[in-house]
């Protein structure tokens, strides 16, 4: 997973595709597929930043759900050991 430190670098990258996509829109002699070339490394480049940040927001929701079910006893936590030995127990018995 890249870093909040990555993304400055992405960020940066964006920042001189969106340059170059403004000067070869201002030169006035338009070359298309170079438009096309930089509009698809924009998009990478930006998905690229979406999927970090996703990333970071899932864990750090993960990271607070654990530490509200910590501070509520730990019963959610209980649970599931309780349901995976029980899982256990049945099926030793089945054997």
């Amino acid at each position: 997973m890249a870093s909040l430190k990555d993304t400055q670098q992405f960020t940066q990258k964006l920042e001189d595709l969106v340059g170059e996509l403004t000067s070869e829109l201002g030169n006035g002699n338009v070359d298309f597929e170079k438009l096309v070339q930089l509009a698809d490394e924009v998009s990478e480049y930006a998905d690229g930043l979406a999927e970090t940040f996703n990333n970071v927001n899932d864990t750090l929701m993960e990271r607070l759900q654990e530490a509200k079910n910590g501070a509520s006893g730990g019963s959610g936590r209980g649970s599931k050991s309780d349901s995976k030995s029980q899982g256990s127990k049945a099926t030793a018995s089945a054997s």
